[in-house]
């Protein structure tokens, strides 16, 4: 028997027919292997045509959308950018959720502001926005100011409930950032996620739902706010025969090269978001009677259409699993599963909020089987970095990440490979 091939979380995927290769080679063989040229702009239009799709629902409230797209170098630029077009200045606050990856809050330091963490709701696990308008009131008793932005987070690709955060928003007069980083192609009430709020963000990252190996894109309201992001990603310059600088920019632009991917996998897109829909219905069906084993799944009433970019799991705390008695013993020195990069090494095997040892001895089994898993996310108010940072918690992200776990579910993942992670699952559970 062939040894079977590690199992990973969402592994980069390119079309059957290497359409993507078409577009690079263009780029090599025309010399446009700089920032701008045919692959972004085209690339920028495809996105367009996704973006303002929406399925004419009862209750979809934007109408007819005309939406503009700018292709950048990082989901991360575009949090960056959009929050600097929203006036956001040293001193000033912008409400975040919690629950998320740090490329989320951090933009918000660069621009010497100070983000509000807010809590989740426990449907979706994304920002509660009976919480949020709790925030914005202290916020502005507190400071006398009003937070000049909103950022919920589209949490493995779940819908947020957008309905009520913009009616809160546009009550206090607070333009919304969607993250939707992970969210590309999630839909609520028909409506693509990220054509909700003032701008909207994308990543492209080499382990999102389609990928442009690293990049990013700002989906902006119309065509005025599309020239203003235009400029402050291209450095600001100002239309003389020299270079003329009235205001600070940044080199945030996409390759040509990188867009050329990009323009292969939009031919994809709809497979892939495809594809992971059917993966979490074989998770959620095949875990179904597994006692102490929970498949998060999005609200059934119809207004969710989640695309699924990780499927998650609780494991009840009662639960137990093989090694457990062993979790957190060893001191971890590097890159654990997909995480990336230079990694600062530990000092100590554990932290004041971490996962049970019953996930932390799943994931460490599962890892031995050749299966990538990994905790979720820990929240943004329980990171080191942020622990001076104001932060209106209800516990239940501190709750879900005791007890969570992401499960693979990229293009690459086949029903055997479903069924072998389900089994490898029951078989470390402790009668």
């Amino acid at each position: 028997m062939s040894e079977r091939k590690r199992i990973y979380l969402c592994l980069a995927h390119m079309s059957e027919d290497g359409i993507e290769q078409k577009y690079v080679k263009e780029a090599f063989d025309t010399n446009w292997v700089v920032p701008l040229g045919p692959n972004v702009n085209g690339f920028e239009k495809d996105l367009e045509e996704f973006v303002n799709q929406n399925e004419k629902r009862e209750g979809l409230k934007n109408g007819s959308l005309s939406k503009r797209v700018v292709a950048l170098s990082a989901g991360t630029a575009a949090v960056h950018l959009a929050l600097l077009n929203c006036g956001v200045k040293p001193g000033d606050e912008v409400v975040v959720q919690s629950f998320t990856f740090c490329a989320s809050s951090h933009p918000i330091t660069y621009l010497g502001a100070t983000p509000v963490f807010v809590d989740s709701e426990k449907d979706t696990w994304n920002m509660d926005p009976e919480l949020m308008e709790e925030a914005i009131k202290d916020r502005v008793a507190k400071t006398g100011k009003t937070p000049k932005a909103i950022v919920p987070v589209a949490l493995y690709g779940m819908p947020y409930k957008i309905d009520r955060i913009m009616e809160i928003a546009n009550k206090y007069g607070i333009p919304v950032v969607e993250d939707a980083a992970e969210g590309f192609g999630s839909k609520y009430k028909g409506q693509v996620l990220g054509t909700f709020g003032k701008y909207g963000v994308l990543s492209f990252n080499g382990n999102k739902m389609i990928t442009t190996s690293g990049g990013g894109a700002l989906i902006t309201e119309d065509e005025e706010h599309w020239r203003e992001i235009m400029m402050y990603a291209t450095q600001y310059r100002e239309s003389y025969p020299y270079y003329q600088h009235e205001k600070i920019g940044y080199n945030y632009r996409m390759s040509n090269i990188c867009a050329g991917i990009g323009r292969g996998q939009m031919t994809v897109a709809n497979d892939h978001i495809a594809h992971h829909k059917h993966v979490q219905k074989m998770y959620e069906e095949l875990l179904a009677d597994v006692p102490g084993i929970t498949v998060h799944k999005q609200p059934n009433n119809g207004d969710y259409d989640s695309n699924y970019w990780l499927c998650t799991i609780t494991i009840n705390e009662n639960v137990k699993v093989k090694g457990q008695e062993n979790a957190y013993k060893t001191i971890v020195t590097g890159a654990v599963g997909g995480a990336a990069g230079v990694i600062h090494a530990a000092e100590s095997a554990t932290t004041d909020c971490q996962p049970n040892e019953n996930v932390e001895a799943m994931r460490v089994a599962l890892d031995a089987a050749g299966i990538e898993a990994r905790p979720v996310w820990k929240p943004m108010h329980k990171q080191p970095v942020y622990k001076d940072a104001p932060a209106y918690v209800n516990g239940v992200s501190e709750a879900v990440f005791k007890v969570g776990m992401c499960l693979p579910a990229g293009p690459y993942v086949s029903d055997d490979d479903v069924k072998y992670i389900v089994e490898t699952i029951k078989g470390n559970i402790l009668a």
